[in-house]
């Protein structure tokens, strides 16, 4: 689904990714982790279009397609999604006209009709229940009061009106108390397809602990150094990233 290979980016001409090397397939959940400034947050940007960094090296194919040369609003009606790490407010765009437009232009790139009206409400119910979002929030601007924890509650609620095939969880569980990160993690399994992969950024195991990764790489100085299984999340929780560092 996702192959990068040996992919080099630079901000403001400081060089932060050095050289990374990734295979992601259908299904699959990927779990980054890494220290401040390890480059996880770059690697997420750069694979959404983010214009402020700058691909000096290397590929990233998706399904077969260069996303490299496609904008951002092109990557996302790919299939590609990101859950913001601080997501904003948007004043003056109410949550219904933001989201049916999305849909819509998805349906759209897809050759379908436009989702009706009736149609895309009693969607909008559904899946704002998997996630607990009231329904009051759904009829004010998007994320425009919203608490840090129900800004991350509507990340997932937007994921599960687009349902991505490839989605981008960067730190969702920042800021989360151990009620809202269940709900939030559970709100994503709920909503998982067996095509739907993803690349979870976090610090910590227990994001991890509901969303049962796959794989776990360490990301540290702009590479992947080290790569494994689930149990290198509980390692890493238990001793830290200088154990690492001192096996390079």
């Amino acid at each position: 689904m996702l192959e990068i290979k040996n992919l080099h980016a630079t901000i403001g001409g400081k060089e932060i990714l050095k050289g990374i090397d990734l295979t992601i397939r259908p299904g699959e959940i990927h779990a980054l982790m890494g220290q401040n400034g390890a480059g996880k947050s770059t690697l997420s940007n750069v694979l959404v279009g983010h214009p402020a960094y700058t691909v000096t090296e290397g590929s990233v194919t998706y399904h077969g397609k260069d996303i490299l040369a496609l904008t951002p609003d092109e990557r996302a009606l790919e299939g590609i999604f990101l859950s913001f790490q601080q997501p904003v407010e948007i004043p003056g765009v109410s949550m219904v006209n933001f989201m049916r437009a999305a849909l819509n232009a998805k349906r759209k790139h897809q050759g379908l009709e436009p989702m009706d009206a009736a149609s895309f409400l009693k969607l909008m119910r559904e899946r704002r229940k998997i996630v607990e979002l009231d329904n009051k929030l759904t009829n004010r601007s998007v994320n425009e009061g919203f608490s840090g924890g129900e800004k991350k509650r509507n990340e997932i609620f937007q994921m599960a009106m687009l349902e991505p095939t490839l989605a981008i969880l960067d730190e969702t569980d920042s800021g989360l108390d151990v009620d809202a990160l269940r709900i939030v993690a559970e709100g994503f399994n709920k909503l998982r397809k067996p095509e739907t992969s993803a690349i979870v950024i976090t610090h910590y195991q227990r994001l991890l602990d509901y969303l049962k990764p796959d794989f776990v790489h360490v990301l540290l100085g702009g590479r992947i150094v080290r790569s494994g299984g689930p149990e290198l999340a509980t390692e890493i929780e238990q001793h830290g990233f200088d154990w690492i560092k001192e096996e390079l």
